[in-house]
């Protein structure tokens, strides 16, 4: 992970627009104040991408096994059986 480059409260001010087009590209930056780190500006994090059903396939073809009966005494030891009625109970 290469270091972030550093950039004053100055620059982020006069170059918003190059700065937040690199943030946009995945690049991070520490602002400074008079020669103090005061913050980052990063990135959020992505949101999901669009798999392909092919590519899909494909990774489902080499994952492991699933265990039916595991999977449902997993689900059952940690969701609640009676949520729709309180009554019931």
């Amino acid at each position: 992970m290469q270091p972030q480059p550093e950039i004053t409260q100055r620059d982020l001010l006069n170059r918003s627009k190059e700065i937040m087009d690199a943030v946009q590209r995945g690049q991070a930056f520490v602002v400074t104040c008079d020669g103090h780190r005061i913050g980052e500006l990063i990135p959020l994090r992505r949101r999901g991408r669009f798999v392909p059903r092919a590519e899909f396939a494909a990774m489902s073809r080499t994952a492991p096994a699933i265990s039916v009966g595991a999977f449902r005494a997993d689900r059952d030891e940690v969701s609640d059986q009676y949520a729709g009625d309180p009554y019931v109970r």
